[in-house]
């Protein structure tokens, strides 16, 4: 370095040969160079350091100045000089790295640790203080704050549910635990519960098909939950909270050393016992809960630090809703209405490197789950089990950064429907092998390339390609470009993804065979930092995506209103938009997070020859989000205040003379919190749903015919025409609370 330095003068030298002065030096941190970091006086941009840290600023008067460097991912850092005529000054910047999110590493884009800031595929990382400002007993329901995403619940008796990313439907999105696709579609209405919040390192959300990686069901993004390293987990952690409608969620996590292996225990268990009728339906208006869910992750010490890591859970959870006089004794049968699900879920997951020269990673998992469900007189009793593997070899060849792999996945479903024949013990099995290739070429320093493709074939589908393109440009330390672009598919097993097809409310019907969908995908990204005169970090990301479908399954719940009607589409669909973030710090820790997001999903069917557009059913046309901070530091306090805000969108009502609104109205979940903290303990508590925003305002009723939820008199006291029908929801039921928490982490 010093050589280059000493080149480096000597270039300048024949350069000064005005009277005016020039500054030079080297921009770094913690002796690593900083690359294309902005060097700024107070009133103008003067230049910026090249790929070696390196900056020349030329033609400089006489006098003082004030020289404030730029840099994404670090703290700004100003130095004031005196130059003189003809000077030749040597002014060095050693940075220090901020906490900003852009410096977090990820692994979802690439399949690869890198930092977010050099991942050529867009990456947003949530970290557990982003959902500590609104607590809650799970995963599924924390996502509520994240800008494009929306737990959406499905069934207003059971209150099932699954995510949308940009407006696609749960099955659109793959949900993994430290990168192993450990949640099935079986289970995506579940796995997000009981996951023990206190294990969580990060969450990292990919918007936009990744199966050129992860192979089917990663086709509208994907959801990876980091747990923590057990060398980084607190001794021993506990999080208890409750609310006032009498809900307790306990996570308890500990660490202990057994050989050479840490290991790391996280338990989670929710209870929700009391009934609740303020809509007075006669129905509960929340399910009823008993979850329980174990975590145990052992991290194995090897020679040349190798990985070995292995981790399991399992997940129990009972829950019912119905008639506020159900219990279990009335289970299956129609006198009393109720729908009662039992789950029992296993998992193991984990990584190997083998003992070569080489990096070579082994990942494997394999769950297994077991439902019992019954919705009012429909028995749903289902097995599924997955088991996977997966080969990597991670090579660095000149300016190539290449990753291949071979992947292989075996699914076994069996249920009592007419999808494996109708009863049980006639199980479907999938065979899905599949080999994939990266490569991140590094065209330039400031331009990366990244090429990928998968072959997959399915037993049942046959062959299935899917290529993938994306493409970085670094501008400069505070601009960021990011184009990606590729296909995605995915294998539709029905009845393991639409709740609404086995409420028992309607019949369904199945046109066809249905076909593997498609998709093709482009999304643009840009993220800009920004420096307020105070040196407060402002970090802005922008995206706009495209994404068309074929052979999209749609449910028809229009034509017939007893009938929900599966096909494929006979045209196209199309999931369009836009979306911005907002970071910003102030003076004195406040801090606010924003997001807004623009979405146009829609339709298009062609039949005997006109096209008819349609937008998705519960999609809404825009969204926002938001997070205020307060800190209060000489009272040891934390303000939070957070919330969303949903656009109108299209219901599932049950034809002309349904008296329930056809569109939403635009709504709103808002929070606040007060945290006291005072050395290892944490006390919070506030009020959850500040609005008391329920889908019952405006509307008569939300769940239709509950005083004759088995259809026995159809022809009494029914002005509508209607029959009974639980489908019809599109926020959460549950109004205003209360809530108490403690917090305790010990680190030794």
């Amino acid at each position: 370095m010093k050589l280059l330095y000493s080149i480096f003068l000597i270039l300048i030298a024949f350069d000064a040969r005005s009277q005016n002065s020039v500054v030079t030096g080297m921009i770094s941190s913690k002796g690593v160079p900083v690359q294309f970091a902005s060097v700024k006086n107070l009133e103008k941009s003067l230049g910026a350091s090249d790929s070696t840290g390196l900056f020349m600023i030329k033609d400089l008067n006489a006098g003082k100045y004030s020289f404030r460097v730029h840099a994404v991912g670090f703290h700004p850092l100003t130095k004031t000089v005196q130059l003189g005529n003809s000077d030749t000054l040597r002014l060095d910047f050693d940075l220090s790295p901020s906490s900003s999110s852009l410096n977090e590493v990820v692994v979802s884009g690439t399949l690869k640790e890198v930092s977010r800031l050099e991942s050529p595929v867009p990456v947003e990382v949530y970290s557990p203080a982003f959902f500590r400002k609104n607590p809650t007993p799970s995963i599924f329901e924390a996502l509520q704050n994240v800008n494009g995403v929306r737990p959406q619940i499905n069934c207003n008796v059971c209150n099932t549910g699954d995510i949308h990313i940009n407006g696609l439907e749960g099955p659109y999105t793959m949900v993994m635990i430290d990168g192993m696709p450990i949640v099935s579609s079986l289970s995506t209405v579940y796995g997000l519960s009981g996951i023990p919040n206190s294990l969580i390192e990060r969450v990292e959300v990919v918007k936009g098909p990744a199966s050129s990686l992860y192979g089917s069901e990663a086709v509208g993004g994907l959801i990876n939950i980091i747990t923590k390293k057990p060398s980084t987990a607190p001794a021993f952690s506990a999080d208890v909270l409750s609310t006032t409608w009498a809900e307790v969620n306990t996570d308890l996590g500990f660490k202990f050393q057994a050989g050479k292996a840490s290991v790391l225990t996280g338990l989670n268990y929710f209870n929700y016992q009391n009934p609740i009728d303020n809509n007075r339906d006669h129905f509960t208006d929340v399910t009823q809960q008993h979850r329980m869910s174990l975590f145990q992750k052992w991290v194995f010490k090897r020679k040349d630090d190798r990985m070995f890591s292995l981790a399991g859970r399992y997940f129990y959870e009972d829950r019912w809703g119905g008639e506020m006089n159900w219990d279990r004794k009335f289970r299956g049968g129609d006198v009393i209405y109720g729908e009662s699900i039992y789950t029992n879920r296993y998992e193991l997951l984990g990584v190997y490197q083998l003992p070569v020269k080489e990096k070579l990673l082994f990942a494997f998992s394999y769950n297994k789950h077991e439902q019992n469900s019954v919705y009012g007189t429909t028995t749903f009793l289902a097995d599924q089990q997955i088991a996977f593997g997966q080969l990597t070899l991670d090579k660095k060849l000149s300016r190539h950064d290449l990753l291949v792999g071979a992947a292989l996945r075996y699914t076994l479903y069996d249920d009592n429907t007419t999808v494996t024949g109708g009863g049980l013990y006639q199980p479907d099995k999938v065979w899905l092998p599949g080999v994939f290739l990266q490569d991140d070429i590094s065209l330039h320093e400031r331009h990366n390339l990244l090429l990928g493709a998968r072959f997959d074939y399915n037993s049942s589908h046959g062959k299935i390609f899917t290529p993938r393109l994306a493409y970085k440009w670094k501008v400069n330390g505070a601009n960021i470009l990011r184009l990606n672009a590729g296909t995605g598919f995915r294998v539709v097993n029905l009845f393991t993804e639409d709740h609404a097809a086995l409420t028992g409310a309607r019949d369904v019907l199945v046109i066809d065979d249905l076909r593997p969908e498609k998709s093709y995908n482009a999304n643009l990204n840009y993220i800009r930092k920004l420096f307020t005169k105070n040196d407060n970090p402002v970090n802005l990301e922008f995206t706009a995506w495209y994404t068309h479908f074929t052979n999209r399954i749609v449910a028809d719940y229009e034509t017939d209103v007893n009938k929900i009607i599966y096909d494929n589409l006979s045209g196209y669909a199309v999931s369009r938009g836009l979306s911005a973030n907002l970071d910003m710090a102030f003076n004195r820790g406040v801090k606010v997070l924003a997001g807004i997001t623009l979405m146009d999903v829609f339709t298009v069917d062609k039949n005997l020859g006109q096209s008819i557009k349609k937008r998705q059913m519960l999609t809404e046309p825009w969204m926002g989000t938001w997070a205020l901070t307060v800190p209060f530091r000489k009272l040891n306090l934390s303000f939070d205040y957070t919330g969303n805000i949903y656009g109108r969108m299209n219901l599932p009502t049950l034809g002309e003379l349904d008296p329930r609104r056809k569109t939403s109205p635009v709504w709103s979940l808002q929070n606040i919190q007060l945290t006291y903290t005072v050395k290892k303990f944490e006390l919070y508590g506030g009020i959850k749903n500040l609005l008391n925003w329920t889908p019952n305002r405006n509307n008569p009723f939300i769940i239709a015919r509950t005083n004759d939820p088995f259809d026995k008199n159809l022809d009494t006291n029914n002005p509508y025409g209607l029959t009974f029908d639980p489908t019809y929801v599109y926020a959460p039921n549950q109004g205003m609370r209360g809530f108490l928490g403690l917090r305790v982490n010990i680190r030794k």
